[in-house]
């Protein structure tokens, strides 16, 4: 499990006791996006947020880490979001 931290909020910034808010929000941005972002869950766990799911690649999950950088910025964000195995099997399957 890797730990994104995004730093003290930017001035202007909604405060990290909108954090509830603040991932409606990131949902609503994730919904809105690519098809591979609704599989992601986004789960408010105390001060931190949690992101779990499966996405088909690691440039769409570098661009949910982004987004989530973006909407919560100054929450801790731990992620467990994995890329889906897209490669060919290195064998033909055998059926019985």
């Amino acid at each position: 499990m890797s730990s994104h931290g995004a730093g003290p909020a930017p001035s202007g910034a909604p405060a990290a006791g909108n954090t509830e808010y603040r991932v409606a929000h990131l949902i609503e941005h994730l919904a809105a996006g690519h098809p591979g972002e609704l599989g992601v869950r986004v789960e408010v766990r105390g001060e931190a947020v949690k992101l779990t799911g499966t996405v088909a690649s690691a440039q769409c999950r570098e661009e949910i880490l982004r987004m989530v950088r973006e909407e919560l910025a100054g929450v801790p964000v731990h992620s467990d979001i994995l890329v889906a195995e897209n490669s060919a099997p290195g064998h033909a399957e055998e059926l019985a």
